[in-house]
Protein backbone atom coordinates (compact mmCIF):
# COMPACT_ATOMS: atom_id res chain seq x y z
CA UNK A 1 0.00 0.00 0.00
CA UNK A 2 1.37 3.47 -1.03
CA UNK A 3 -0.02 6.91 -0.09
CA UNK A 4 1.34 10.17 -0.37
CA UNK A 5 -0.52 11.90 3.12
CA UNK A 6 1.17 11.10 6.27
CA UNK A 7 -1.01 10.25 8.95
CA UNK A 8 -1.43 12.76 11.99
CA UNK A 9 0.93 11.65 15.47
CA UNK A 10 0.57 13.39 18.48
CA UNK A 11 1.88 16.57 18.83
CA UNK A 12 4.78 17.27 20.68
CA UNK A 13 4.99 20.81 22.36
CA UNK A 14 8.23 21.22 19.81
CA UNK A 15 6.75 20.83 16.56
CA UNK A 16 4.91 18.41 14.12
CA UNK A 17 5.71 14.45 13.67
CA UNK A 18 4.56 12.92 10.30
CA UNK A 19 4.14 9.22 10.03
CA UNK A 20 3.89 7.92 6.78
CA UNK A 21 1.27 4.86 6.31
CA UNK A 22 4.08 2.58 4.24
CA UNK A 23 5.80 3.16 7.81
CA UNK A 24 3.47 2.19 9.68
CA UNK A 25 2.91 -0.70 7.03
CA UNK A 26 6.60 -1.57 7.67
CA UNK A 27 6.22 -2.24 11.43
CA UNK A 28 2.72 -4.07 10.77
CA UNK A 29 4.82 -6.91 8.30
CA UNK A 30 8.06 -7.00 10.73
CA UNK A 31 5.39 -6.89 13.66
CA UNK A 32 3.61 -10.00 11.82
CA UNK A 33 6.84 -11.97 10.83
CA UNK A 34 7.99 -12.15 14.35
CA UNK A 35 4.85 -13.54 15.41
CA UNK A 36 4.73 -17.25 15.77
CA UNK A 37 3.06 -19.64 13.10
CA UNK A 38 3.13 -16.63 10.80
CA UNK A 39 5.30 -18.18 7.72
CA UNK A 40 5.28 -15.02 5.47
CA UNK A 41 2.68 -12.18 3.84
CA UNK A 42 0.96 -13.64 0.94
CA UNK A 43 0.44 -11.93 -2.00
CA UNK A 44 -2.24 -12.42 -4.82
CA UNK A 45 -1.91 -13.57 -7.83
CA UNK A 46 -3.92 -15.05 -10.33
CA UNK A 47 -5.71 -16.88 -8.25
CA UNK A 48 -2.83 -18.17 -6.44
CA UNK A 49 -1.14 -17.39 -3.39
CA UNK A 50 2.51 -16.46 -2.96
CA UNK A 51 4.60 -16.81 0.11
CA UNK A 52 6.16 -13.35 -0.23
CA UNK A 53 8.50 -14.35 2.84
CA UNK A 54 10.74 -11.59 4.79
CA UNK A 55 12.04 -9.78 1.74
CA UNK A 56 8.96 -7.66 1.17
CA UNK A 57 6.97 -7.43 4.77
CA UNK A 58 4.29 -4.52 3.14
CA UNK A 59 3.34 -6.67 0.74
CA UNK A 60 -0.06 -8.04 2.10
CA UNK A 61 -0.53 -4.92 4.93
CA UNK A 62 -3.38 -2.33 4.39
CA UNK A 63 -3.11 0.50 6.56
CA UNK A 64 -6.29 3.02 6.09
CA UNK A 65 -6.77 6.04 8.67
CA UNK A 66 -10.15 6.27 10.24
CA UNK A 67 -11.38 9.42 12.05
CA UNK A 68 -10.65 6.96 15.54
CA UNK A 69 -7.29 5.63 14.64
CA UNK A 70 -6.02 3.05 11.71
CA UNK A 71 -7.84 0.08 10.05
CA UNK A 72 -4.86 -2.58 9.41
CA UNK A 73 -5.08 -5.29 7.51
CA UNK A 74 -3.20 -7.86 7.54
CA UNK A 75 -2.83 -11.22 4.53
CA UNK A 76 -0.79 -14.15 6.04
CA UNK A 77 0.42 -17.51 5.28
CA UNK A 78 1.04 -19.18 8.76
CA UNK A 79 2.09 -22.48 9.61
CA UNK A 80 0.43 -25.91 9.03
CA UNK A 81 -1.10 -28.37 11.88
CA UNK A 82 -1.26 -25.06 14.34
CA UNK A 83 -3.95 -23.80 15.44
CA UNK A 84 -5.93 -20.38 13.23
CA UNK A 85 -7.81 -19.09 15.99
CA UNK A 86 -5.26 -18.33 18.30
CA UNK A 87 -2.46 -17.92 15.58
CA UNK A 88 -4.91 -14.67 14.34
CA UNK A 89 -5.62 -13.62 17.79
CA UNK A 90 -2.27 -13.07 18.76
CA UNK A 91 -1.17 -11.13 15.81
CA UNK A 92 -4.20 -9.10 16.13
CA UNK A 93 -3.17 -8.19 20.05
CA UNK A 94 0.87 -7.95 19.11
CA UNK A 95 0.24 -6.06 15.89
CA UNK A 96 -2.27 -3.66 17.61
CA UNK A 97 0.51 -3.05 20.83
CA UNK A 98 3.29 -2.41 18.74
CA UNK A 99 1.30 -0.08 16.15
CA UNK A 100 0.31 1.90 19.52
CA UNK A 101 3.91 2.11 21.13
CA UNK A 102 6.09 2.61 18.33
CA UNK A 103 4.17 5.46 16.78
CA UNK A 104 1.26 6.63 19.81
CA UNK A 105 -1.17 5.90 16.82
CA UNK A 106 -4.23 4.30 17.93
CA UNK A 107 -4.85 0.79 16.02
CA UNK A 108 -9.12 0.75 16.46
CA UNK A 109 -9.21 -2.55 13.94
CA UNK A 110 -7.10 -4.95 12.95
CA UNK A 111 -8.12 -7.51 10.30
CA UNK A 112 -6.34 -11.08 9.95
CA UNK A 113 -7.00 -12.93 6.36
CA UNK A 114 -4.75 -16.43 6.84
CA UNK A 115 -4.53 -17.31 2.96
CA UNK A 116 -3.02 -20.34 3.45
CA UNK A 117 -1.13 -23.02 5.68
CA UNK A 118 2.20 -24.11 4.80
CA UNK A 119 4.33 -27.28 6.43
CA UNK A 120 7.48 -25.70 7.67
CA UNK A 121 10.77 -27.34 6.08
Amino acid sequence: MRTEHALPAPEPPLGRIAITAEAVAQIVGQTALECYGVVGMAGRGARVVRLLGRERPTQGVKVVETPHGLAIGLDVVVEYGLNLAEIASALRSRVAYEVERLTGLKAVAVEVKISDARRSA
